[in-house]
């Protein structure tokens, strides 16, 4: 079988873990690279990457290349490359271009006209705004970079949810943070500031051996060469656990606990998930053994006033060190000051994550003494 570059993507700072998960699920040789990993494989691997990998924001087939050096040339040369070996002539299609200013073509919306033109003329696939297959096209260095996104809408919309708090945490982010805690479906996982249940759904699902992409669609299933009975047998793979673990959410705000039951009934792990209205200042330790607090709180001026949040964090550290001897505590927040002021033991942090416009840190402690 032909092998391609194949490029995961992910939010720049959670690279080492999507490598980390990427290796453990037997891909071959995979890489670490800015905003992403690569490896080279076939189709069957883009298939099973959509499906399987819960850290990995999309899949990108690298598909391609050739030189130009103006808008002429890049018409010619999108002429001849064998786009019927991947994009079906019935299926609409539409192309994204990024370029800079040091190429001799740098008119991306240009470049994008070409190459939609070229392939509508010698394909016969039409061009739609809305399509279901995205080609993406980097020109860099003169080098016209061809991928094919196979993932369609962002793999962290498993498919699953339907109500979502305020600035909410995506699925792929949530899952690499749990594995950067050191989290492998094999301990409790708590959440005193759930929202819509993202960490506390996630963690279950992992326990449980659920596969993210089980009850979704994807972009790979219009492109040549799609196997639905290959895909089926990567889907049969996923082997159910069974498990004694509990997940515990809770938040102060009555409406989201509500919508964090219907998320995780609709994931298929309501059994394992405990959701309650609590403040954190009620928070209790669960039954049985010690495991893993991760907590997404509100941070910088968004959300609240500064005065306000210290006292929050104040009162979610002195719970902590009260009430979780034993227990880890995650926690991902944007402002170093507020982490300080829940007086926990934080580790060495690891580099910033991009999310929502900030840069936040995952802070971390070994379990409380």
């Amino acid at each position: 079988m032909k092998t391609f570059e194949i490029f995961l993507g992910t939010q720049p700072g959670l690279e080492p873990y999507l490598l980390a998960e990427a290796v453990e699920a037997g891909f071959p040789a995979p890489q670490a690279v800015g905003g992403g990993v690569t490896f080279e494989g076939t189709w069957e691997d883009v298939w099973r990457a959509n499906i399987c990998l819960r850290g990995a924001a999309r899949v990108l087939a690298r598909i391609g290349n050739f030189r130009a050096l103006h808008l002429a040339q890049l018409d010619k040369r999108s002429r001849k490359f064998p786009w019927g070996e991947v994009l079906r002539p019935d299926v609409p299609f539409r192309v994204e271009v990024a370029t800079g200013k040091r190429n001799k073509i740098y008119h991306a919306g240009a470049a994008q006209e070409r190459i939609e033109r070229a392939i509508t003329e010698e394909l016969g696939a039409p061009v739609a705004p809305d399509a279901p297959v995205v080609l993406k096209v980097r020109i860099e260095d003169d080098m016209v970079i061809l991928s094919v996104d196979t993932s369609g809408e962002a793999l962290h919309k498993r498919g699953f949810k339907a109500g979502v708090g305020k600035a909410p945490m995506r699925e792929t982010m949530a899952a690499s943070f749990l594995r950067a805690c050191g989290y492998a479906g094999t301990e409790p996982v708590l959440d005193p500031m759930c929202g819509s249940g993202t960490f506390v759904i996630e963690a279950a699902e992992m326990a449980r051996g659920l596969m993210p992409g089980r009850g979704r669609s994807f972009a790979f299933e219009h492109l040549v060469g799609f196997d639905a009975g290959a895909v089926q047998k990567i889907k049969a793979l996923g082997r159910l656990r069974d498990t004694e673990l509990q997940f515990y959410g809770s938040d102060r705000n009555v409406n989201v606990i509500g919508m964090a039951g219907d998320n995780a009934a609709r994931a298929g792990v309501a059994d394992l998930c405990h959701f309650t209205p609590t403040p954190i200042s009620a928070l209790e330790r669960p039954e049985g053994p010690a495991g893993l607090v991760i907590v997404n709180p509100p941070y910088g001026a968004r959300i609240g006033k500064k005065r306000d949040l210290f006292a929050l964090y104040g009162s979610f550290g002195e719970v902590m060190k009260t009430r979780f001897s034993g227990w880890r505590v995650g926690m991902i927040t944007s402002d170093r000051q507020l982490a300080q002021a829940t007086g926990l033991p934080w580790l060495p942090v690891a580099a910033p994550v991009a999310h929502g416009g900030l840069k936040v840190t995952l802070f971390q402690t070994a379990p409380l003494g």
